[in-house]
């Protein structure tokens, strides 16, 4: 398959492009395309990155506007230039994912995702899977802005998630501190 072909074989209308700089992103980055299917965000998810494929990238930035894409999710390791070099070619939000990758344990990828000059903004989220989550949903709630049925979505998702924690705090008070250790370790 020829660079071209990728841009050509791309989906056609999206919501949402999460992009990464290496396919050794991928493990960490399905979370945000878990997150995104979990809401029906139509989304892809290329390899391109911002120093071994320039070209490619710009093109395929080139392309967010016919294809209708609103918000796109950045991630990279190390020098991580790819949610920056992305941002300077569009005026769609970016959200930057730093990963870990090296022995600086992605604090380098953080400082070169959100260290952009003053008018190329990057939104940036937390290293690795929890940033990857936050990203989608981040993305999520831009475009629930204009999509009521997501911003309903959303709702019920932050509601699940408080009513797991008060179901836990409960049998907390219920069992107190060792027991639920306990049962908790045991049942992984």
């Amino acid at each position: 398959m020829t660079d071209q072909s990728r841009i050509k074989n791309a989906k056609s209308k999206i919501d949402v492009a999460i992009v990464v700089g290496s396919d050794s992103d991928l493990p960490v980055m399905a979370r945000a395309a878990e997150t995104l299917e979990e809401f029906g965000v139509p989304h892809e998810v290329q390899i391109l990155s911002a120093h071994r494929t320039p070209q490619l990238l710009e093109e395929y930035a080139a392309s967010f506007p016919e294809r209708g894409v609103k918000v796109v999710i950045a991630a990279a390791g190390s020098a991580a230039h790819l949610a920056g070099k992305i941002a300077s070619t569009t005026t769609l939000p970016v959200i930057g994912v730093p990963l870990e990758t090296g022995g600086l344990g992605g604090l380098d990828a953080l400082l070169s995702t959100v260290q952009m000059p003053g008018g190329i903004p990057v939104l940036t989220v937390a290293i690795g899977p929890a940033g990857a989550a936050n990203a989608a949903l981040g993305a999520i709630e831009i475009l629930a802005l204009s999509q009521p049925k997501l911003s309903e979505k959303l709702a019920a998702h932050r509601k699940k998630m408080a009513d797991s924690v008060a179901r836990k705090n409960a049998e907390l008070q219920q069992l107190g501190v060792a027991k639920y250790v306990r049962k908790k370790a045991a049942h992984g």
